[in-house]
This record gives structure tokens, sequence and C-alpha cells, in this order.
């Protein structure tokens, strides 16, 4: 979604959590000072309640004019409000995903949408890839505490049932869930036609991702230290969050969706609409060789506001900005918009889309034993005293 600012986190796997239940009758300081080492990937304190950290994205930089999210209409502030006042009734908020232990295991959810780049799917007619985002958005979430994903569950909604478009966008889902792995996979949901209440062509649609995991085997960020290592997974774009402010660049730039994305090979609305990355397979086969920490999915409010949110407390980060190229599509939105570098880290993944937190000496096992493998992925910063998320 545009920003994430709400989830639950696990403080007690003895204190269960609850969840309303979804139904479908579908009618159908730093170590070193050198430049980070780029490694190779291959696909397949302590706090007792984890508060959302939450900063704003809503007030300008004194030093640019530019655009920023308030000004396209997300107010940050009001949704870190809002969490202040939820935390007063389920006081457990703040993780990526929601669990209710059972026995040796936990039960986790995880549940999201696609905001506005629905919109941008409403206009190249994309719809194909929209139901692999909603997956992906959900997924990533749970397996930020090591949980493997059971089964998937959908809403889809709109003013008037087009079949032929929902099946599109379901058969999205399905693939998504295939790509995760997830081992059920869509096993229900809903289907909703309210007339008049969606503009004609459009839907809207949420998703709520199921998933596993021992308690000895739940990640949950606690043995972090300062002295471990960031490493980071590569987005394929936005992936599915800030595109309320995307819209607005896009809206006042010289190009057209089908016009060509400035210094890529593909269109400037293929690049909008490129899939989110599921990041499960890889993740689980990181976990399952040992020594991750702790686990970020880069989502609204970029490493700014999701990375601290799985560090002990008296813990931030250094990131090292020259570890990774900025994608095209990022370049595209900060130039033409005029958005501070500030402002755009706030709000974008910047082509990061999951960051894992592992030991030193686990990271150059990594980097041996993944070197020649057939996806990348960055050593991007590391683990500090201190609090917050430093750029360098």
């Amino acid at each position: 979604m545009e920003s994430r600012i709400m989830q639950t986190s696990f403080s007690s796997l003895d204190t269960p959590l609850f969840f309303n239940s979804v139904n479908r009758n579908r009618s159908s300081s730093i170590a070193s000072s050198r430049k980070p080492l780029s490694i190779v990937c291959p696909q397949t304190k302590t706090r007792t309640r984890r508060e959302s950290c939450v900063l704003s994205m809503s007030k300008k930089d004194d030093d640019t004019d530019g655009f920023t999210y308030k000004d396209s209409g997300v107010d940050i502030d009001a949704g870190t409000e809002l969490i202040r006042r939820i935390q007063k009734l389920a006081p457990m908020i703040g993780g990526f995903s929601g669990g209710i232990p059972i026995g040796d295991y936990v039960l986790v959810v995880g549940m999201d949408g696609v905001g506005t780049k629905l919109k941008f799917a409403f206009e190249t007619g994309i719809h194909e890839t929209i139901g692999i985002d909603l997956v992906a958005m959900s997924v990533n979430d749970v397996v930020t505490c090591g949980a493997k994903p059971l089964g998937f569950l959908d809403y889809f909604g709109s003013s008037h049932l087009d079949v032929d478009l929902a099946e599109k966008v379901i058969k999205g889902i399905v693939d998504g869930c295939q790509q995760s792995g997830c081992e059920h996979g869509l096993v229900g949901g809903e289907t909703a036609e309210m007339p008049g209440f969606y503009a004609k062509g459009e839907y809207d649609i949420v998703g709520v991702a199921i998933g596993i995991v021992k308690k000895d085997s739940f990640i949950d960020g606690k043995n972090i230290v300062a002295g471990d290592v960031l490493i980071g997974l590569p987005s394929s774009g936005l992936h599915s969050n800030g595109y309320s402010l995307a819209r607005m660049v896009v809206a006042q730039s010289d190009l057209s969706l089908k016009d060509q994305l400035p210094g890529g090979s593909i269109s400037l609305g293929e690049a909008l609409m490129a899939p989110t990355l599921i990041y499960v397979k890889q993740v689980l086969d990181f976990i399952n060789k040992g020594g991750v920490k702790g686990l970020a999915h880069i989502t609204g409010g970029g490493f700014t506001e999701n990375i601290p949110r799985v560090l002990p407390g008296g813990l931030g980060v250094v990131i090292h900005t020259d570890a990774w190229e900025l994608p095209p599509l990022f370049k595209f939105i900060q130039e033409s918009g005029s958005i501070a570098e500030s402002e755009m880290r706030r709000t974008f993944n910047m082509g990061i889309g999951m960051v894992m937190v592992v030991s030193p000496d686990v990271a150059l096992k990594i980097l041996g034993e993944v070197e020649n493998g057939d996806y990348v992925a960055y050593r991007i910063g590391q683990v500090i005293q201190g609090e917050g998320v430093t750029y360098h």
C-alpha cells in the first residue's frame, strides 16, 4: 500500500492475537569506511513491546520546493496519530505481520492491498500482474519473521463485476501464490459487487496471507547487535508503494505512459506496472542456512521507517547509498518532481525491496557461497549504536 504504518509485532508468543475472519462465497558508527561489497544471491534493548517507528513523510524539507508525499494527498502524520490511538486498544502494533501461537508454532497473518498503483493499471490496461503485487505485499511481510506461506485469501470489489477482468486479476493472484511457494495457494476470499460505489471500470483488491513458523525459529530481531551487516535484495521498481506521489509527478511531466522511460529500455507505463518481487523462496533459503537475525520489507516509508522496526532499542543503522545503482524510474521521479533526497528515501524503496540483518561472519559466508549465483544483492550498511537511519 501507500504507507505501511500499521502491522502487528510479537513481543510474547504466549499471548494470542486475534484477527477478523475473511470469508468467500465466490459465485464462482561504521566498522569500515570502504565502499560496501556487492554479492550475488540465488532466487529460490530489547523491547518488551515493539512500537511503530513512523517518521513523518508530510513536511517539506527546508531546502526544496519540490513535491512531497503530503502534496499528493497522503498525510503520514495523520496515520501516525491513528497508530498512537490504536496502540491504546491493541498494544502489539508495530511489526510487519500478526501472529497467533498454536502449540509449538505461530500462525502468521499478513494483510495488504495494492493502493493507487491500480490507477496505472486502469490507464495502461495491464491487469495480469496486479494479483502478483497483491500476493507479494502480504507474503513478503509474513516471511520477515521466518514464516512459510500456507494459504492466501483475497477481496475483489467493483461497482459492476466484469468477469473477464476479474479473472485476469485473480489469475495473477494464483501466479503469485505459486511464485511464493504458498502450499495451499488461493484458498478463498470475497467478491463484492456494489453498484455506484467504485468509478466505472475500476475495482479494489485486498489480500491476506497465512503462514506458519516454529516458535523456536521465529525471527524478531531481538538478537541484533551493533556491527551486524545489512544485505539488501533489489526491487523490481516501486513495488506497490508511493504511487500517489508517482502519479502526481507523471501527471505534470512531459511524458505519457507509452513513452520510453529515460535511461530505461521499456516504457514509463511498463516500468510503473512492473510486478512486486516475491522474496519468499530466497529469503527462506537464507534463513534455513542460519544466521539471519532480522528482516525488513521495504514498503512505504523506505529505509527510514521500515528498518528501525526490526531493531532493538538503542540501535540504528548506517546506509551506504553508493552500494547500489539507483534505477532509472526513481531518477525520473526525483528529477521530474524536484523531490528532495530525504523525501525520496522516506517514500520509496529506492531499488531495495528487502533488507536482511546478519552477523559479519554470516555476511562473508553468503558472499562466498553465492558469488556465482544468478541474482544480485548488496551489502548496504551496518547496525550501529544510536537511533534511526543515517545515510552516507
